[in-house]
């Protein structure tokens, strides 16, 4: 008896550990359905007749997916983590012109595919299309935002992606419009491939560092196609900013990488391509400054370097004023601009050095590559114009060209600093 009481021991623990096991896999089966979530379905044919409804009955990683048709509700918040919003077919989130269209108050949320419209104007209320306010890793990802006070807002909200949105406003003054894409103190953010198009300013980034902008269409901003302030450490790549009043301001940060972006077609007595004031440290390349007032504006900023830039049909290329300091501009290409280059002081502090210019008319004698003879960017009539802004007039003179070309053999006036001594005969890659 005794040793069949020993061999019913282990037989029993088995069928025990059996159960336990069965038990074990079912609860994760379950546990896992409930991490993939439940689809809860708005609109015609759906478990919900509204969205309010369905946002109140969501539980973390739910699916809520509305489909195509007019939603007027008020302003809709999403309280729950780890949802996602989906909508197909474009259903329209309409705020009839009187309030917000819909806030992000979780965390991990991803809202895509609507068509949030209509906030209408207020003097008192930030009204957004979309906003996130003090959440972490939001997605907003290929909706179109119509004719909102603001587009795209995000407000102390950290790491969240903004992509592949389409943000269009037709305010008509900056005073009754917001901008398409706002982040105030949101750091972490990363905007890309949108198209933003008539808003005050297209991007804009305020108090916000670590953000990556890429791959943006920004045109036809009632002010700056990006505008960018106190915003350390942010990178700007394969941007297009076209046809904006003001062009791009960007403004009291450090360490900032503008790379391969496009700034096109800014006219106006104060528009820019890219205006840099008091940035410090960073980098400004292969970038194209196509048929802008000015090219590019350096006021108060050091330490940067602006290589591999082709500045083109520009009244002024670039504005390089006295107070920027310890800049140096290298391997860049300048071709049809009335002004390569100007400042406002013969003691500029910044430096040219193996850059290619269309003006240039030396030799290389020894087939190197480089000029011979060091060249002048700047010339006497930009400092004229500089003083006396009605001089331009005369720029096509046969007395303008006399003087810049006696400046050329006998430099004078032009700053002594701002020289390239080593031009290169033939146009950087």
């Amino acid at each position: 008896m005794r040793g069949l009481a020993r061999q019913a021991v282990p037989w029993h623990a088995g069928r025990v550990a059996a159960r336990v096991a069965a038990r074990c896999a079912l609860l994760s089966l379950l546990v896992a359905s409930r991490a993939e979530g439940d689809d809860l379905t708005v609109g015609r044919g759906g478990t919900y007749a509204t969205l309010t409804a369905a946002l109140a009955a969501a539980k973390p990683g739910d699916r809520v997916i509305v489909q195509a048709g007019t939603y007027r509700e008020p302003t809709l918040v999403v309280r729950t983590p780890r949802l996602v919003l989906e909508g197909q077919g474009w259903p329209v989130l309409d705020g009839e012109g009187q309030r917000e269209v819909l806030v992000i108050a979780a965390d991990d949320v991803t809202v895509r595919g609507f068509v949030a419209t209509n906030t209408g104007v207020s003097n008192l209320e930030d009204r957004a299309g979309i906003r996130a306010r003090d959440v972490r890793n939001c997605v907003i990802e290929r909706n179109r935002l119509r004719d909102n006070l603001w587009g795209i807002y995000l407000q102390r909200s950290a790491d969240c992606i903004v992509r592949e949105n389409d943000i269009e406003a037709h305010g008509l003054k900056q005073t009754e419009s917001g901008n398409g894409i706002h982040l105030w103190y949101s750091p972490g953010a990363r905007v890309e491939r949108n198209r933003v198009r008539g808003h005050r300013d297209g991007i804009y980034f305020e108090f916000s560092p670590h953000g990556e902008t890429r791959d943006n269409v920004s045109e036809r901003s009632q002010r700056y196609g990006l505008h960018f302030m106190f915003s350390d450490s942010c990178s700007y790549e394969r941007n297009t900013f076209r046809e904006n009043n003001s062009g791009v301001a960007v403004m009291y940060s450090r360490g900032v990488v503008i790379s391969a972006n496009r700034f096109e077609r800014s006219w106006g007595s104060a528009a820019y391509g890219l205006l840099l004031k008091d940035i410090s440290g960073g980098a400004v390349t292969d970038n194209v400054f196509d048929r802008n007032s000015t090219g590019l504006f350096v006021e108060g900023s050091s330490r940067l370097e602006v290589r591999g830039n082709h500045f083109t049909q520009n009244g002024w290329a670039a504005k390089v004023l006295a107070d920027a300091d310890e800049n140096v501009f290298s391997g860049n290409r300048f071709s049809g601009n009335a002004f390569d280059v100007t400042t406002n002081s013969r003691s500029a502090n910044s430096t040219f050095d193996g850059n290619w210019w269309d003006e240039y008319d030396g030799y290389d004698l020894d087939r190197d590559g480089v000029g011979d003879t060091p060249f002048h960017p700047v010339r006497l009539f930009a400092l004229v114009v500089e003083q006396h802004a009605a001089a331009l007039l005369l720029l096509r003179s046969p007395l303008v060209s006399i003087l810049d070309a006696a400046e050329r053999v006998l430099p004078v006036l032009t700053p002594e600093a701002l020289v390239d001594r080593h031009p290169l005969m033939r146009p950087p890659r």
